[in-house]
């Protein structure tokens, strides 16, 4: 069966079709810059790539467009869009509800909606790639992977804050946790290749523009750094990551920030971008090796957090074997995982400095011979793991 996986972010549309159980991958494709006249479309069958700068105004044309070079009798995959079976969508808040992969009705979208506040940049464009969806791929089953389902295993120890308990029971405020789908993929693929018993007690460490970390045992997740929104732990592009909440009421009250003002600045100008000026890396990493002070103190704080949850997780966890990168950052930074793996030998996690240096977007092991903790460079997958999620609920 053909399955479409979407993934729609704020400004942009992310896909591939699939075709399982085989898991060939048919087509990939992604429009970047929704709402700008210049976005760019980028579709891939096979080897052949196609790139092509254009005016996408909202996520509703880049959908139809993204259909069109699916039907295209030259770089498209389907003769009708019948042929899709089923639409994954990549959902980032399922809140309370949502421990599982649904099938998408109206009761799923208000649940959705109603958690926008939750995740602001995120749940929006999911519901809008949803209700695009099902006026194209009329005969398609939709079905929703929550970000968050992976991580319902947490105790109650880990997920409830210390606040009134009429605000866990009746509201449901707690830690949710997010990147599920993709932190769910790489410790499965560890597991299989350490094997259960080398692999009881894992770190996985998702670093992209959005960042998290979580804590495996006997391959559930047990304790995760983001929280009731997709905003704390670890600092990322532009989200500060954790921060001391009397900073939040001091911005209020004696510095005069309205909320909306307080949430842009811990949500969307802070981070990497609030420290450096750049959200992206690359840039950090660049203009850090040309002796820029701010750059060199990100990377800095960056790492020194990681490092933190790294400690507080292989205590939780009472003992590690085997530690996970992943995502753009993880996958392809090796001063990122450098700067995080330096003085933790006390752990038993020792890097491999010329494996770690080595460029290669295959699954690898970067670890000293004498390391007595696995460091695992891992790509991530998440279209496949939202592709299997769906084939597994529709049989």
């Amino acid at each position: 069966m053909n399955i479409l996986v979407l993934n729609a972010g704020s400004s942009s549309l992310k896909y591939q079709v699939i075709e399982m159980p085989s898991q060939q991958v048919k087509c990939a494709g992604l429009i970047e810059r929704i709402g700008m006249n210049d976005a760019i479309f980028t579709h891939q069958k096979e080897e052949n790539k196609t790139t092509e700068t254009v005016a996408i105004k909202n996520h509703e044309i880049g959908l139809k467009k993204i259909t069109t070079a699916l039907l295209d009798t030259k770089i498209g995959v389907l003769n009708s869009v019948s042929e899709i079976v089923a639409v994954g969508h990549r959902v980032v808040h399922g809140g309370n509800k949502f421990s599982k992969t649904v099938v998408i009705d109206e009761n799923v979208k208000n649940s959705i909606r109603n958690l926008f506040e939750l995740a602001p940049l995120h749940n929006p464009a999911n519901l809008t790639g949803i209700e695009i969806s099902e006026t194209i791929f009329t005969d398609a089953k939709q079905i929703a992977i929550f970000d968050t389902a992976f991580h319902h295993t947490m105790p109650r120890k880990a997920y409830q804050y210390a606040i009134k308990n009429e605000f866990l029971e009746k509201y449901h405020i707690r830690t949710y946790g997010f990147h599920g789908t993709s932190h769910k993929y790489v410790s499965e693929k560890a597991i299989e290749y350490l094997g259960e018993e080398n692999s009881k007690k894992i770190i996985t460490i998702h670093l992209g523009n959005g960042c998290s970390m979580t804590a495996i045992e006997n391959g559930t997740s047990v304790e995760h750094s983001l929280g009731f929104g997709p905003m704390n732990g670890l600092i990322m592009g532009t989200r500060s990551g954790d921060i001391d909440q009397s900073v939040i009421f001091y911005l209020m009250n004696s510095l005069g920030k309205s909320a909306i003002e307080v949430s842009n600045l811990v949500q969307k100008e802070g981070g990497l971008l609030g420290l450096t000026g750049f959200s992206d890396l690359r840039e950090i990493e660049k203009a850090a090796n040309n002796n820029d002070e701010n750059c060199i103190n990100a990377l800095e704080l960056t790492s020194h957090r990681i490092k933190k949850f790294i400690g507080a997780y292989a205590t939780i966890l009472n003992g590690l074997d085997a530690i996970i990168f992943t995502a753009g950052i993880g996958e392809n930074s090796n001063l990122m995982r450098k700067l995080v793996c330096e003085n933790l030998d006390f752990l038993g996690i020792i890097l491999d400095n010329e494996k770690n240096s080595s460029k290669s977007k295959d699954f690898r092991e970067i670890q000293a011979e004498n390391s007595l903790v696995k460091i695992l460079v891992i790509p991530t997958n998440e279209e496949l793991e939202i592709a299997k999620q769906v084939y597994q609920l529709l049989n």
